[in-house]
Order: C-alpha cells, then sequence, then structure tokens
C-alpha cells in the first residue's frame, strides 16, 4: 500500500488544476475556482523557504490568480505545515476521508450504464459539486486527466436527466473514483453502485487493482455504501482557506 504522499500524488494526477506550478515539494494548483482540489496547494514534503515564507508565497500565488488561497493538508506529516497556516490566520475546513479497497468486479443491480471518454451536457447537469451545478470552468478540469471515464445512467428517454453519473480516471495501477452523483428521486435505488460497479470493470479492464476514493466525513450514506464495498480509511485530509482576495 502506496503511503500518504504516494497516494495524494497518485490521486493529483486523476483531479488537476488547469494551471499547476512547484514550490519545493508543494504543488500549487489553479483551476478558475472549480473544486477544492484543482484549486489548493498540495502540501506534501518540504518547501524552498522557511514555512512563514512559505505560506506568504502561496497566498500571493492565489491572490495573483483572483482566488481564494486554499491548501490541502493530508495526514500527520503536514501538522507543521498546518501549524505555519493556522497561525498566519487561515480557517480550518471539515476532515475528507480518502478510502481504499481492494478493486473487484462488484455485485451492483441491474441498470443502463454508458461509459463514454468525455461528459456531455446531460452528465454535466447530473453532476451536482456540493449540492450545486457546475460553472462553466468544469469540463476542463474534468477532462484534465489521462483516459478518463464519465459513467451515466439513464431511466427515461432525453430531454429527461440522467439518474446517477459518476467519473473514473486511471493511474497505475489504482481506479480512482470521483463525482458520485445521484439524483434526489432516485437514491438509495442502488444506482450509485451500479455506476461505480461499471468503472471498476472498466478498471479492472485497464489493469487497475485497487480503488481511491474520497468523501466528507459527515457522507453518512456515502459512507455506509463504501463500507459495505469493501473500503477502509487510509488517511485524511482538510483544507485550510486563506483570506478572500482583494
Amino acid at each position: 500500500m502506496p503511503d500518504v504522499a504516494a497516494l495524494e500524488e497518485l490521486a493529483a494526477r486523476t483531479w488537476r488544476g488547469l494551471e499547476e506550478e512547484r514550490c519545493g515539494d508543494w504543488l500549487l494548483r489553479a483551476g478558475s475556482g472549480f473544486s477544492g482540489r484543482a484549486n489548493s496547494a498540495l502540501v506534501l514534503g518540504t518547501p524552498p523557504l522557511p514555512l512563514p515564507d512559505a505560506v506568504g508565497t502561496v497566498q500571493r500565488w492565489y491572490a495573483d490568480r483572483g482566488l481564494r488561497p486554499r491548501a490541502q493538508l493530508p495526514g500527520p506529516l503536514a501538522a507543521p505545515a498546518d501549524a505555519a497556516f493556522a497561525a498566519a490566520g487561515w480557517t480550518r475546513g471539515e476532515d475528507v476521508l480518502v478510502l481504499t479497497a481492494p478493486l473487484e468486479r462488484w455485485p451492483a443491480p441491474e441498470a443502463p450504464v454508458a461509459l463514454a471518454p468525455a461528459p456531455d451536457d446531460a452528465w454535466l447537469a447530473g453532476y451536482r459539486y456540493r449540492g450545486a451545478p457546475l460553472p462553466a470552468a468544469a469540463r476542463a478540469v474534468l477532462l484534465n486527466a489521462t483516459d478518463p471515464l464519465f459513467a451515466s445512467v439513464r431511466l427515461a428517454p432525453a430531454p429527461a436527466p440522467l439518474a446517477a453519473v459518476a467519473r473514473g480516471v486511471v493511474a497505475e495501477d489504482w481506479l480512482v473514483i470521483t463525482a458520485v452523483t445521484v439524483s434526489e428521486g432516485h437514491r438509495r435505488t442502488g444506482l450509485a453502485r451500479a455506476a461505480m460497479a461499471a468503472l471498476a470493470a472498466a478498471g479492472l479492464d485497464r489493469g487497475a487493482r485497487s480503488c481511491l476514493l474520497q468523501v466528507s466525513d459527515d457522507n453518512a450514506p456515502a459512507l455506509a455504501l463504501y463500507g459495505r464495498l469493501g473500503f477502509t480509511e487510509h488517511h485524511r485530509y482538510h483544507y485550510r482557506l486563506g483570506p478572500a482576495p482583494g
């Protein structure tokens, strides 16, 4: 099993900013404001400056792009940097769990799941990031990975909305699943499992042997599903938010 740093670097390859720059071992990412992962500094290893100065560098980098500064701090190894961000007045966000499981052909209810290399308008409308519609930059961020797959579950003919969506990317021998969303009228009917099972089968065919996903620690329904599929906690991370630009 990879350590925290290796797994975070791998996951970062599957959900990238539209602009990226290294600050020593830290990875600064900007994606027009869409999603925390694509618009945060991944704090791993050592920056090229003393920690208070590195915090200032991160803050200026995001302010120059009109974005609120954000840092992703995974595991206990990030504790010294976390303390430096806290001392600079950055506020702490919720915990996010990084879950892993052996990749299997998961049993799922019969449902029509289509896989595509790009999200169409129906998929983009079906994915609700933190419950909200997607901004214009979302499509570019979602496609900014090697050979992503987009799962769609359609139970009624168009123009009816999709019942569920999900996204998967294989990096090395890992399938990283993101964007699992089930429409309000179809929740708790197994459609999230169906979309994930289709991605798992495709991931196995592409050489993946393990699976990773990320979920907020307060998302009880998702945690229950992932537990039934054999996922366990590998580590956690949280964000620190700096002052808004301007």
